[in-house]
């Protein structure tokens, strides 16, 4: 929906402040209280969900012109999606990301991109990935491995590894670990390898939609003209993009994050444990796995008002409140870990702190993304765990770089990488 669709919408946001915080019966203590980590960083209302809505006004308005510091307050969103969840705690009619969302796309329409974006979009023109690398080198990560390569083999279910496990070279070994897992335990899994795409997910976070449906709709066909049946990802960015964002275009896939699959091969004993793993972990949730991990629940209706003041939708309006995503799989096959311990964080689940890599932040604003993965690196230690394990090589790479930087070094976790252990 265009962006003047959300006047109404501004108009109507209460200046509650709840998009700052996770819900109030969710705060275990003040230093972890906060969900935005744009606000909790520029400590300038404007960079709220809140004070988006104001500046989605003004614009529609003409009431302001881009300046540097606009396209900061616009770009500097991760798309996390966590005011979204707290707002709809006492706000039903609200859809603080959808509106950050068209926000970006507006700015990029009217020529207000940011030059670092630009560089992730003419790599992914060029090479069809966002890590301005060779596409002819996009499969080397599987090199070592006996695995189908489609089309050319056959294989009903396919493994896409993700522009950042492909050319990552410190991940590509959990991408690797991934699919010998699965492989290794009867799983029909192949991978396009050289022929792989990106999901188009990174650039549409950064307001680039019309590269993000091209993209999208080469990968069904390309799914479709080899036979696969299901696309499982180890990446969320991934996970989200064909979960939650390809049926917007009438694009639909079976898809499954590793840790889904996993989870059901342990349920099924398919997969079994061999080799204790003696450690105190704590998880995090990815945004996109997490709280943008429900699916997507198709609608065609129309807003209404009852004695025109009560907000109303026929038919019903799907409430992505995040309470539906992908939490229970990844901490099932933890707790399956012999000799692995899980305790929690403050903020988990749908209330879980970004990682900061989103949204085009780490591409734009490194300090403050960094400063973002340091946060949770902080409460990660508050629990007193010895690694800190996740579902996403976006959320890996963004606590490595940012590891140490403020304290000691934490270790960082695949969960694929802690279920290979227990494998030997």
């Amino acid at each position: 929906m265009p962006l003047e669709d959300f006047a109404g919408e501004a108009d109507r946001c209460s200046q509650c402040s709840y998009c700052k915080w996770i819900p109030f019966d969710h705060v275990k203590s003040w230093r972890f209280a906060k969900n935005c980590p744009s606000i909790a960083y520029h400590n300038f209302n404007s960079y709220s969900a809140r004070g988006r809505y104001a500046v989605t006004r003004s614009l529609l308005r003409g009431q302001v012109e881009y300046t540097d510091t606009l396209r900061r307050i616009i770009f500097t969103c991760l798309a996390c999606g966590s005011c979204d969840v707290s707002c709809k705690i006492c706000r039903y009619n609200l859809e603080p990301l959808e509106m950050v969302r068209e926000l970006k796309f507006r700015a990029v329409e009217d020529g207000q991109g940011l030059e670092a974006h630009r560089a992730v979009v003419e790599s992914l023109n060029r090479e069809q990935n966002t890590m301005s690398q060779p596409r002819a080198r996009r499969g080397d990560w599987a090199d070592e491995l006996d695995v189908p390569r489609l089309p050319k083999d056959k294989a009903e279910i396919v493994f896409h590894a993700g522009c950042r496990s492909s050319y990552d070279p410190q991940l590509q070994a959990t991408a690797r670990a991934a699919v010998t897992l699965l492989r290794d335990v009867g799983v029909n899994v192949g991978i396009m390898g050289e022929r792989e795409l990106c999901c188009g997910g990174r650039v549409y976070a950064m307001g680039y939609r019309e590269e993000f449906a091209r993209f999208a709709q080469a990968n069904v066909k390309a799914w479709a003209s080899a036979g696969v049946k299901m696309v499982v990802t180890s990446c969320a960015d991934g996970y989200h993009a064909f979960k939650r964002l390809y049926p917007r275009l009438g694009l639909q896939v079976e898809v499954l994050h590793t840790v889904e699959l996993l989870a059901r091969l342990i349920e099924d004993g398919k997969l079994k444990f061999r080799s204790p793993v003696p450690m105190m972990v704590t998880y995090h949730d990815p945004c996109h796995l997490g709280r943008q991990g429900e699916p997507f629940v198709p609608w065609n209706g129309v807003e209404k008002k009852i004695f025109n003041q009560i907000i109303v939708y026929e038919p019903k309006r799907p409430r992505y409140n995040g309470a539906w995503g992908v939490y229970d799989p990844p901490r099932q096959v933890l707790r399956s870990i012999p000799g692995l311990e899980l305790v929690e964080m403050e903020r988990i689940q749908e209330h879980s702190w970004c990682c900061g890599a989103g949204g085009g932040v780490r591409e734009a604003y490194p300090e403050f993304s960094l400063w973002t993965a340091g946060e949770r690196i902080a409460e990660a230690w508050a629990t007193g765990a010895e690694a800190l394990v996740t579902s996403c090589p976006w959320c890996e790479r963004n606590f490595m770089d940012a590891n140490g930087a403020s304290g000691e070094p934490m270790p960082v976790y695949d969960i694929v990488d802690l279920v290979q252990k227990a494998m030997l």
